[in-house]
């Protein structure tokens, strides 16, 4: 069971689910007691530029994620006996530790709340940001990094972010950064890079800040070993304890997301297919791209 990231949200999300399963109303309920808004609307009309805020984006996806994996499971509860393992997208990989039993709802949107609060901080204090690079390697990618930072006496950050799959990767860091790479990455025969919907550069040096706050935040709730391996951004391997995750919850915003050893790691496993739960299809797109047999379904948006 998967979970997606920041950049998946969108207008309307979560309203299918509340159309044809009341738990999901419920839950959206609930967040929106903790959140001291109403989330329901805000998912449902938008703007996009609000719904996009990390502060809102990121309880947003919390709970649709949670109310697809609570919603399959009640409409396909032999396929859900089933699940082994999971695994979220930077900010979905709290999802997949609330999904696995690892802590409440209600604190899980707490977290999100904090963390979202964190990062978009550190994101106000530099102009910063992140891009999607289609069609290098990460050897190539590293290279044009090295060669768009230079000499780098002004201490600026540019490094990959988010390895996904093979020719997708992330890269963040300073805006100027982002903007001196894009030529260079088209020259090194990139095919696409895409500036992605985020505040700021996230998993880097420049969410430092966030880290400590995010440690206080977690401390603050009660989790529990989870009922399943939850795999890691930060080092693509599976997880159970409360006092590992809770590290590796607040490590993660400074490291790359090893998105694509996670994957992998869960084949070499003997996984043999991927339920992507919320909203958004870019998960299943990085899974067929490491192994375009591999089974893969949705389920969140009606589709």
């Amino acid at each position: 069971m998967l979970f997606p990231g920041q950049g998946a949200q969108v207008p309307g999300m979560g309203v299918w689910l509340r159309e044809h399963h009341t738990l999901a109303v419920e839950l959206f309920d609930e967040a929106s007691d903790v959140l001291g808004y109403d989330l329901a609307e805000l998912c449902q009309q938008g703007p996009a530029e609000t719904l996009n805020e990390t502060i809102h984006s990121q309880p947003a996806l919390f709970v649709v994620g949670i109310a697809a994996a609570r919603a399959y499971s009640e409409a396909f509860p032999s396929v859900q006996s089933r699940v082994v393992a999971t695994a979220g997208l930077s900010l979905g990989e709290i999802t997949a530790v609330c999904y696995a039993g690892g802590m409440q709802f209600a604190d899980g949107v707490r977290l999100v709340q904090a963390r979202g609060e964190a990062m978009q901080a550190c994101a106000d204090a530099v102009d910063s940001g992140m891009a999607s690079v289609l069609g290098l390697d990460f050897e190539s990618l590293q290279s044009v990094c090295d060669d768009a930072l230079g000499a780098n006496e002004d201490g600026l950050v540019l490094m990959p972010a988010n390895l996904l799959c093979p020719g997708n990767i992330a890269v963040s860091g300073h805006a100027v950064m982002i903007e001196r790479f894009q030529p260079l990455a088209l020259e090194a025969g990139a095919m696409k890079v895409v500036p992605l919907s985020v505040a700021g550069a996230f998993h880097t040096s420049l969410m430092s800040q966030a880290v400590e706050r995010l440690r206080d935040a977690l401390a603050s709730i009660t989790m529990s070993d989870c009922r399943l391996p939850v795999f890691s951004n930060v080092d693509g391997k599976p997880h159970t304890s409360a006092d590992e995750i809770r590290d590796l919850l607040a490590r993660q915003v400074v490291n790359p997301v090893q998105w694509e050893a996670s994957i992998r790691a869960m084949i070499a496993a003997g996984v043999d297919g991927f339920i992507e739960a919320g909203t958004g299809r870019v998960l299943r797109g990085t899974i067929k791209r490491i192994d375009r047999k591999m089974a893969t379904q949705g389920f969140g948006d009606g589709s």
